[in-house]
């Protein structure tokens, strides 16, 4: 999605911001940006944000990169470690655990990505992004929440999709569209020049793990999402 927003017009029009998505979702809440791809979970706490564009960040199923990892079974697990970069993913850990897995834990917060080698014995840990697609084969047990959700609910999940404190004329919204679309239509260059050590096919992730256009389904997955969160 960024690629479109580096190589079209709309580049005259913004002032591009690049963080993680909890640091994204308190600009967007302070009012330091107008227009933010959020972690959805601040459509909790911001009801009167407005979902614009045809583009988000969701699964149909397995996600890959939002796991929880343990060295023990689920229901050895007796606290976890929560990933800093993440609000849905941890908002959407805390509905699973209370509604679907049915398992009480304690929740520590972390600060750092040193969290991850403190995943051991009865202590598991969330892990978002590349890091989760890094850590695939150094635990015992990885549970993808998408999946978890999927068998849940029935339902895709939306992790992040973009979210305005102001209204956007129809001209903007197109020249938006445009771009988000870009990247997904020349998904071979995008891939051509992402340097990563992740031992994981990108291909299949872009593809088949991540979902990135709006779909029939998924207003009625966030609204059950936002009816279950805390």
């Amino acid at each position: 999605m960024l690629y479109g927003l580096e190589r079209t017009s709309i580049r005259d029009q913004i002032s591009l911001t690049l963080d993680y998505p909890a640091n994204i979702a308190a600009q967007l809440k302070s009012g330091a940006i107008d227009l933010g791809l959020v972690p959805v979970a601040l459509k909790k706490e911001m009801p009167e944000l407005q979902r614009v564009g045809s583009h988000c960040i969701a699964t149909e199923g397995e996600i890959a990169s939002v796991c929880l990892f343990s060295q023990v079974p689920l229901e050895s697990i007796r606290s976890i470690l929560l990933d800093y970069q993440s609000r849905s993913s941890v908002a959407l850990l805390r509905v699973l655990l209370n509604h679907y897995f049915k398992l009480s834990v304690s929740f520590e917060t972390t600060a750092g990505d040193e969290y991850i080698g403190q995943i051991r014995d009865h202590r598991a840990g969330l892990i978002i992004g590349d890091r989760a697609l890094q850590c695939r084969n150094d635990f015992a047990y990885c549970y993808d929440l998408g999946i978890a959700w999927k068998q849940f609910t029935g339902l895709p999940f939306v992790f992040a999709a973009w979210f305005s404190r102001i209204s956007l004329s129809a001209e903007f919204l197109e020249a938006f569209h445009v771009a988000n679309q870009l990247g997904l239509d020349h998904l071979q260059d995008v891939l051509g020049g992402i340097s990563t050590n992740v031992n994981y096919d990108l291909h299949h992730y872009y593809t088949h793990n991540v979902q990135y256009r709006w779909l029939p389904g998924m207003q009625e997955a966030l609204d059950r999402f936002l009816s279950l969160s805390e």
